[in-house]
């Protein structure tokens, strides 16, 4: 069946729908291609709604019968929905309709995965199971019975009853169908429980695959540890008897948070030492947090509308952060996030596809699931804690929870709580969420008579829709160093709420050097003139770690585009201070590794775009290359000894100490390739008894046109694990050769492992094309040919992977005419298919402009 014709929704016509849901009673009778599901859903007309039509969601069912209080009825359908003439009163509407999970390739709905059954509800995946008011401020109380021969049968909340052949599970919390799962499969359970503080025992399951029960004892410790920090941290405890969270391999997101049946890619719950990174340990660290968090920012209190997505993304992703940064170190994981922010929201913020934190419209909802409006969301959470103080922040948090449980909330909720809390007016903080792009904030500074001045300017460019913007509140976190280092003054916040505005410090017994935008402080560009000599002070002597750390990336930054239009070699200040970090054992491991770091590829890109300068993608990859050859010999007299000291003896643990030292002994070893042709990450790969070492290892050894060996031996080992082989057809393309990426990954999509349905295994392969900058963007215009050629392939399977891979190609327009034209002709082949999804031909218009 065809989509229906693309419509624009827009946030100004919101209005609520007719009818309150006082109760859902479904029934699933269980069949691949055959599925009924049976409704019975108790209606009431909304005193609060003007319209009063009675409509419901409803794509690629087919309706076999419908009643009202028992009397059979012929509702008009539509491919999008069905509308009725109801009783101006309470009523039971009653339907039954036949789906097939086996051919739903959209993995939206409910669908089948390996021979399970499994739901995606969100964002409007539940139209595609009944016919329903599928939206987020309609809330009910669900009660599920599920009948089949497999024997687990699981849905949200607790479980009523069971037999032989069905299950009965019954929500007692209002929910938007959304947030509504189911799961039926042959499964492994792996138990444990908890207790809260209030002494509510509650069931804990992580439920798999057989073979894969040996992988859950982190996903579930991190789950206790998450329970115990929101108690903590939040007041919040769960709610109901039971938290259920199953695995499953075709999953076109992360997670999700489903009321009590958290529903995870597998990706995100499965991991041993031999067979998952630090880096994916800390990932399902974080994700089972954010999901679980969900439960109360997200599920007790959801949005209104799906233009109010920030409220929840946004918020849980600042406490999943939070939490992060609880269990490792707050430094590191400041400077990660700022990482992800600039690499792929600020890339978002300054192309065709920005768009506000809060959107005014959309065609498809399933393309705003976007940086934007996570991790951007998340940083206005966190200037607005920064902007109130911290227990100003708890007390609004706690009238939120208080005023909002069971309800859909909008922005305007949100932010009237902390005007309630604190009394400050924030008009014009909310001008966060309605303007898109990024602001540049430019500085200058002087000094006299004891008084130094820092004069600020904010502008953000102008965006699709958006020429002109409004100056915004932003919070700048200030210190200052004397000449020997000393910090003279602590970090202050400055609150910024004119386009230009000066600030002034007095009784200084010498000009400082300034230390800006400590920890971070807002999502922003900081432009300033500032010397390389004053960088190497800061990342010498700066006490704030994020701004210690930005002082090295600048250098770098500026060293590789000098190196780039110049042709100069590194400023010996650059390396002088890289050497300096490696050597202080005093500093984090992890942090030290961060600092060893090179901005990425696309990262010069935009720096050079960004200074007017049309970047070369292959001579930003030929000077990245250069200069690790060069901090590798400036440093050749050290790395072999921290490598050696980074090898953590005894058993594998992801603990973040243990990942710090072997970030920074990886780190290290990148280096030493490009020194002594690979011969000690030989070694690594040999003797490695974790994957961390091993994957790291083999890219090191890709990397420098090795490692061929090593590359067959992983995949005769690794072969028959599905997880582990999406590393294997990654490292391939990732460490290609830019002149031979696409051609590796062509190579890659015709082996017999290659499972181009499977989200996971084409993002290993495509993904890692588009993230290969020298080798996706190659003059020859293959990259773009062969990533066209199969998101044309994908889209009618599965539109919302294909959108969201659609977006390699935002970035057409900072390139020469050369790769514009030829991006624009595929971006234009792409937009010619015939029945294109409104998913993909949203992305490709947009992009097109």
């Amino acid at each position: 069946m065809k989509d229906a014709a693309p419509q624009t929704i827009y946030l100004k016509n919101y209005t609520p729908f007719g009818y309150l849901v006082d109760s859902v009673h479904l029934t699933f009778r269980l069949a691949p291609t055959a599925t009924r599901v049976l409704a019975r859903i108790a209606f009431r007309p909304n005193p609060d709604a003007t319209d009063r039509q009675f409509f419901l969601h409803g794509e690629r069912v087919r309706l076999i019968s419908a009643a009202i209080d028992g009397a059979t009825v012929t509702p008009d359908v539509t491919d999008v929905g069905l509308t009725c003439t109801v009783p101006d009163a309470p009523f039971v509407w009653e339907s039954e309709v036949e789906i097939s999970p086996q051919t739903n390739t959209a993995l939206e709905g409910l669908y089948m995965s390996s021979g399970m059954y499994c739901t995606q509800c969100e964002a409007e995946g539940f139209r595609k199971i009944t016919y329903y008011p599928d939206r987020p401020d309609v809330m009910s109380i669900f009660t599920v019975r599920i009948e089949s021969d497999l024997p687990v049968l699981l849905s949200n909340g607790n479980p009523q009853a069971s037999g032989p052949g069905w299950a009965e599970w019954h929500d007692p919390w209002p929910k938007p169908a959304y947030l509504f799962a189911l799961v039926a499969g042959d499964l492994v359970a792996v138990p444990d429980s908890f207790t809260t503080k209030s002494g509510r025992h509650v069931d804990l399951n992580i439920y798999v695959r057989s073979g894969d029960d040996d992988k859950c004892a982190f996903a579930m410790d991190a789950l206790k540890r998450s329970m115990t920090w929101d108690e903590d941290v939040y007041g919040r405890e769960y709610d109901l008897d039971i938290f259920n969270i199953v695995a499953v391999d075709d999953f076109n997101m992360g997670a999700m948070e489903n009321k009590g049946l958290n529903i995870f890619n597998s990706s995100l719950v499965l991991a041993s030492a031999e067979t998952a990174t630090d880096v994916n340990f800390e990932r399902i660290e974080g994700v089972i947090a954010h999901e679980y968090f969900h439960n109360w920012t997200g599920n007790r209190i959801t949005c209104r509308d799906w233009f109010q997505l920030c409220l929840k993304e946004g918020l849980t992703v600042f406490r999943d952060q939070q939490f992060t940064g609880d269990m490792r170190s707050r430094p590191v994981k400041r400077i990660e996030d700022s990482i992800l922010l600039r690499a792929r929201q600020f890339r978002e913020d300054n192309g065709p596809l920005a768009h506000p934190v809060r959107p005014e419209s959309f065609v498809e909802i399933n393309n705003f699931y976007t940086v934007t409006v996570y991790e951007k969301g998340a940083e206005l959470i966190g200037m607005l804690k920064r902007l109130v103080g911290d227990a100003d922040y708890d007390k609004a948090l706690t009238l939120y929870f208080d005023r909002h449980d069971g309800q859909a909330a909008t922005i305007e909720d949100w932010l009237r709580v902390f005007e309630d809390t604190t009394g400050r007016d924030l008009t014009q903080f909310k001008r966060w969420y309605s303007q898109a792009g990024t602001p540049r904030l430019s500085v200058t500074d002087a000094y006299d008579n004891g008084t130094y001045t820092l004069t600020f300017r904010q502008d953000t460019p102008p965006t699709p829709g958006q020429p002109a913007k409004d100056p915004r509140v932003i919070p700048i976190a200030v210190g200052l160093l004397n000449p020997n280092g000393d910090e003279v003054v602590p970090t202050t916040v400055l609150e910024m709420t004119k386009a230009e505005q000066s600030f002034q410090f007095t009784g200084l017994a010498s000009r400082p050097t300034p230390s800006i935008l400590r920890d971070f402080s807002a999502p922003v560009i900081l432009k300033r003139d500032q010397s390389n000599a004053e960088r190497a002070f800061l990342l010498a002597h700066d006490t704030d770690p994020f701004n210690k750390w930005e002082a090295g990336r600048a250098l770098a930054r500026d060293v590789i585009q000098q190196m780039i239009l110049t042709g100069t070699s590194p400023d010996a200040a650059f390396l002088d201070g890289l050497a300096a970090v490696l050597r202080d054992d005093s500093l984090d491991a992890a942090f030290r590794a961060l600092v060893l770091a090179l901005p990425s590829e696309d990262d010069t890109a935009q720096t050079l775009h960004d200074n007017g300068h049309t970047p070369d993608p292959t001579a930003i990859h030929d000077a990245h290359e250069a200069l690790r050859v060069q901090i590798a010999q400036h440093l050749q007299d050290i790395l072999p000894r921290i490598h050696a000291a980074c090898q953590v003896p005894g058993p594998y643990s992801p603990d973040a100490t243990a990942a710090g030292m072997r970030s920074l002994g990886n780190a290290c070893l990148t280096l030493l390739s490009r020194l002594d042709g690979g011969k000690a990450a030989e070694r690594q790969f040999a003797s490695a008894d974790n994957m961390t070492q091993s994957v790291a290892a083999l890219s090191c050894l890709l990397t420098i046109g090795k490692g061929q060996d090593q590359a067959q031996a992983f995949h005769d080992r690794w072969k028959g694990d599905r997880l582990v082989m999406d590393k294997w057809f990654m490292l391939q393309v990732a460490c290609a050769a830019p002149d031979q990426t696409a051609a590796t990954a062509d190579r890659l999509t015709r082996h017999p492992m290659f499972d181009w349905k499977n989200p996971n295994r084409f993002r290993s392969v495509l993904g890692a094309l588009a993230g290969h900058p020298a080798g996706f963007h190659a003059p020859d215009g293959a990259g773009y040919r062969l990533l066209a050629d199969w998101l044309i392939k994908l889209d009618p399977l599965n539109p919302q992977t294909t959108a969201r891979m659609s977006t390699a190609f935002e970035t057409w327009a900072r390139y020469d005419p050369a790769r514009q034209a030829l991006i624009r002709g595929e971006l234009g082949r792409i937009a010619a298919t015939p029945d294109l999804s409104r998913d993909t031909g949203e992305m490709v218009a947009r992009m097109l402009g």
